[in-house]
């Protein structure tokens, strides 16, 4: 047993040695063992390639302003582990992340000693997230992350009233696949007998996929620019404004807080689905939605930490999400000199992702953090054909020299892996605070 919350923590990033097991044999052991607690959970699931915790915050938020108790489960965190299991946006506190340990450890343990092997660090906080949101009475409804793919994802186990999938990128494949339908097909593994599917995949392949499986499960589909489209797309100061229109719904000038037009996307899958459950129990109202949206934060996601000097965060960790930050950057910021500090896995298309910020970026400099799967500065520094580029090993004093040194008509972009970002947003917060800049 573990007596404290850091002993539980170390415990549980322990568990990362056992790298990535995809399969729900293991979950599936663990639920019989603690009486299936994901069967007595009202959920959505929500699955794609990028933009899936951004739809998982505007659907809370929604249902939070209708009045609801709302759980999610989330991956990675940005800012501190306990706020992959939330609630109302809320992350859970030490004691209950110790008393959740504790419930979970024994049967990895257990595991251990069969076949089956001991479970993974990320089937451990998904066990975690099942046994707390079953056991806590007062939770309506729980919003579930998928992790990695779907098909074989911790996740999987459930039976949610809804099913979301966001859009579908070349990530992760060396284990989803190398084709768009590949991963498509991994990611539609979530759909579910009977149950609706919302998706803003626009690649036709991989459409054609999840609609396949849609067939295949008698699943209700609605699609993007088929069952629901978005129009009057304009981009605010802080934020977007779109329609929304469906055959059961009509929106005009919905707001969201969260900047880039692929934000919209996301808003309205969560739209469509606080609409879906509506007919499933829930009461969700127009004032709701649109409070809902307007007051949705997701951090890090292409965050303006400060305006004087202009800091922006954006966890773009592969193409699909460096193609919308440089979209958003081309189009609020060209009159601004860019200075990109980036920090990548290893494991990602550098190569793509590099040429498209060396075609954006005024300066460029390639930092290293300490994760076991990061890339080094001066591999990402070979890739890149930049002629003004820097390759830094410290990545702490190479953000507090670029603040120090930005005029009013600079502007400071650190993006890459989600990892990084986790690390870098208190570093950058503090000194902003600590060291006003007026420009």
């Amino acid at each position: 047993m573990f007596t404290t919350y850091q002993e539980a923590l170390d415990w549980i990033h322990g568990r990362l040695r056992l790298g990535i097991k995809p399969g729900l044999t293991r979950m599936e052991w663990m639920m019989d063992k603690l009486g299936f607690p994901e069967k007595k959970i009202k959920a959505v699931h929500v699955g794609g390639t990028n933009g899936k915790g951004s739809t998982v915050t505007f659907l809370r938020s929604i249902l939070q302003a209708g009045g609801y108790t709302v759980g999610t489960f989330t991956s990675p965190y940005i800012e501190q582990f306990n706020e992959r299991i939330s609630v109302n946006g809320k992350p859970i506190n030490d004691e209950e992340i110790l008393e959740l340990t504790n419930v979970i450890k024994p049967l990895a343990d257990e595991l251990e000693g069969t076949e089956l092997g001991g479970p993974t660090e990320f089937e451990v906080i998904t066990a975690m997230a099942f046994y707390y949101f079953a056991n806590t009475s007062n939770i309506d409804i729980v919003i579930f992350e998928v992790g990695l793919g779907g098909r074989f994802d911790s996740t999987n186990i459930i039976q949610p009233l809804a099913s979301i999938i966001t859009n579908i990128g070349l990530d992760h494949t060396n284990i989803l696949g190398d084709t768009y339908e590949e991963i498509a097909f991994e990611k539609a593994g979530i759909i579910k007998n009977n149950t609706p599917i919302f998706t803003a995949v626009k690649h036709p392949g991989a459409l054609h996929v999840i609609e396949e499986m849609a067939e295949k499960k008698s699943a209700p589909i609605y699609r993007l620019n088929q069952e629901f489209q978005i129009s009057g797309q304009n981009s605010l100061a802080k934020g977007e404004m779109f329609s929304l229109k469906s055959k059961s719904l009509s929106f005009e000038e919905l707001e969201i807080s969260m900047i880039g037009q692929h934000q919209t996307e996301n808003a309205a899958l969560a739209v469509l689905a606080a609409d879906y459950v509506n007919q499933t129990g829930f009461q969700v109202t127009e004032q709701a939605i649109r409070k809902g949206l307007k007051d949705a934060y997701w951090p890090g996601r292409f965050e303006i930490l400060s305006e004087k000097p202009l800091v922006i965060i954006d966890g773009a960790h592969n193409q699909e999400g460096i193609t919308s930050l440089v979209h958003e950057l081309s189009s609020r910021y060209s009159d601004r000199n860019i200075h990109i500090v980036f920090a990548a896995l290893r494991d990602k298309k550098l190569d793509e992702m590099i040429a498209m910020l060396d075609g954006i970026a005024d300066q460029i400099s390639f930092v290293s953090f300490d994760f076991p799967r990061a890339a080094k500065a001066e591999d990402l520094y070979k890739i890149s054909s930049s002629t003004n580029k820097l390759a830094v090993d410290d990545w702490q004093s190479c953000l507090l020299e670029k603040i120090k040194r930005l005029g009013s008509d600079d502007i400071l972009v650190v993006t890459g892996s989600l990892y990084f970002i986790s690390e870098a947003k208190p570093v950058l917060a503090k000194n902003l605070k600590d060291n006003p800049i007026s420009l």
